[in-house]
């Protein structure tokens, strides 16, 4: 059964781009095409997870029955089901929420014909990235995701837009050559790019180079993750795009290289001493990160500094390098992307009623909308670590693994991520003071030293869906669907606090598999029989 599932999460979501854009003129078709196709992937991704969880043993396919290293492998252990499905999940209710926006707007912003063949493409990619058994097959799911975000970053065609795309595309190509020459310093030195037969090799080389290896691949994911100080393009980028884009890169493309910089880091360079220097990293991107926050005006731009300042926490965790810390990662992990995901369409919906997303332009929403000021405040304390909420456990669980860890500077990373969250959750409650609990008629010359030292973005306050101010009618016009969908994805963000138990339990027994390479590697080969390193062959094996 494994062997026909794995497979798909790949194949369902690539067809259903083909027929979707093959149904151009087809629109209400291509929605159903896409619901399904995403609807399928989360199901098949769940029975894997169940599998997998219940066996202990990741599922592997060997495409076209060409055996490793020869072939293409996918592998599906608990970490990357959890991903596929939590991803599935998110890009499932991003996409009822774009179906909405649709018919609101009459997709003036979201031409039908292009978002879902690139959506899905998109969603491929995503998934790809999380399955792939070897470096190569990972960099195309990389390649594919980005190719599709280029498109959706520039709907519109507003000149915002494709300012904002020409910079993403210009890092983005700056990371995948990156990473693209750290996969050939690794095939140079070792024959291979399969990750279960590099976990073996890579031990044999002289420490200094597995350095150089190791130091090469994170800068390449650490572009892709938003790393400080190499975050620099993100503000600028996600911002611009429409709702349903801007919810969907910040919940799962930052989390894409985090998972690459865990995985990399558990399997192939676990020899390689790196506690110092990503816990340098990690606790920089926290407080640069939320210092960018708290000078902006623009809530869509206060939410994309969030997003790289608690980025921060995951390279804490991975640092830390315990089975312990890695459980509390994966679970932060899973709650970041709800969360960010779920405050963006907020912030779509803010959009809509307020008609900007300025702090220093929006007044009277607790009146004119009072569902979504609730959604907001959930999702606020929530990323803003307050108790019960998965933000709170999640920052509880990794501090309580550093706190175990015997490095002092570990200790100086706990009061940084403490002093984080406590500045995130002011920066978003100040949004809610100012947005909704501010009446609509003390908005105009307004004066308070809560606002007078914020900055806009570069464009200026950022309209409804052309990058202009918005008419009235615009501001009114919010479909249920676009309700249902933020509400749905805050609501998933409460069941990581109700059943944080089990789900604790399950990002656990994730991280055992990370943190020991042996069932991976023994998943790949079963015999325990890795290919030797063949001199007469130039190394290939």
């Amino acid at each position: 059964m494994t062997n026909t599932l794995v497979p798909l999460l790949v194949i369902v979501p690539l067809v259903g781009a083909a027929v979707t854009l093959i149904l151009g003129r087809h629109p209400r078709l291509q929605i159903l095409i896409s619901v399904l196709a995403l609807t399928a992937v989360t199901a098949a991704a769940a029975v894997l997870l169940a599998i997998v969880d219940s066996t202990g043993k990741p599922a592997v396919v060997k495409v076209g029955g060409w055996e490793p290293p020869f072939g293409i492998v996918l592998v599906v252990d608990r970490l990357s089901a959890i991903m596929v499905v939590v991803s599935a999940l998110v890009l499932l209710g991003v996409l009822v929420f774009a179906v909405g926006q649709g018919y609101a707007d009459r997709d003036r912003d979201t031409p039908v014909s292009i978002f879902h063949p690139t959506y899905l493409i998109l969603a491929a990619g995503l998934f790809d990235a999380f399955i792939a058994g070897d470096l190569f097959n990972m960099y195309v799911g990389f390649e594919m995701l980005l190719a599709a975000s280029y498109v959706l970053l520039t709907l519109g065609g507003t000149g915002s837009r494709i300012r904002a795309g020409v910079t993403y595309v210009v890092v983005s190509l700056v990371s995948s050559l990156l990473f693209l020459g750290a996969i050939a310093l690794i095939y140079g030195a070792t024959g291979t790019v399969t990750m279960a037969l590099l976990s073996d090799r890579i031990r044999e080389l002289p420490l200094d180079v597995q350095m150089i290896l190791c130091a090469a691949l994170l800068i390449g994911f650490a572009v892709k993750a938003a790393v400080f100080p190499l975050s620099f393009w993100l503000p600028d980028s996600y911002p611009t795009a429409p709702a349903p884009v801007t919810a969907v890169f910040a919940g799962l493309l930052t989390k894409v290289g985090v998972y690459a910089i865990i995985r990399t880091d558990k399997l192939l360079f676990f020899e390689v001493p790196l506690q110092v220097p990503l816990l340098i990293v990690g606790g920089l991107t926290m407080v640069i990160g939320i210092l960018g926050a708290l000078a902006q005006a623009d809530v869509k731009r206060l939410l994309s500094f969030t997003l790289v300042s608690h980025i921060g926490y995951m390279i804490f965790g991975v640092a830390i390098g315990t089975e312990l810390a890695s459980g509390a990662t994966i679970y932060y992990i899973v709650h970041h992307i709800l969360v960010q995901t779920a405050l963006f369409l907020v912030v779509g919906l803010i959009e809509r009623k307020g008609g900007s997303t300025s702090i220093t332009e929006l007044g009277g929403l607790l009146k004119a909308a009072p569902f979504v000021a609730v959604l907001f405040f959930i999702g606020a304390l929530n990323l803003g670590g307050i108790p019960p909420f998965s933000g709170f456990l999640g920052k509880v669980g990794l501090f309580e693994a550093g706190a175990a860890s015997p490095n002092p500077l570990v200790y100086v990373m706990i009061g940084a991520g403490i002093v984080t969250s406590l500045l995130t959750l002011y920066a978003l409650i100040r949004v809610w003071n100012m947005a909704f609990w501010r009446p609509k008629k003390d908005v105009e010359g307004y004066e308070s030293p809560l606002i007078e030292s914020l900055q806009e973005g570069p464009t200026g306050s950022v309209g409804t869906m052309t990058g202009t101010a918005t008419s009235t009618d615009t501001q009114t016009r919010t479909s249920p669907l676009m309700i249902a969908a933020a509400t749905g994805l805050m609501a998933l963000t409460l069941c990581l606090t109700v059943f944080a138990g089990p789900l604790f339990d399950l990002a656990q027994r994730a991280a055992g598999n990370v943190s020991t390479p042996e069932p991976y590697v023994d998943s790949v080969f079963p015999e325990g029989a890795l290919v030797p390193i063949s001199v007469d062959e130039g190394g290939v094996g």
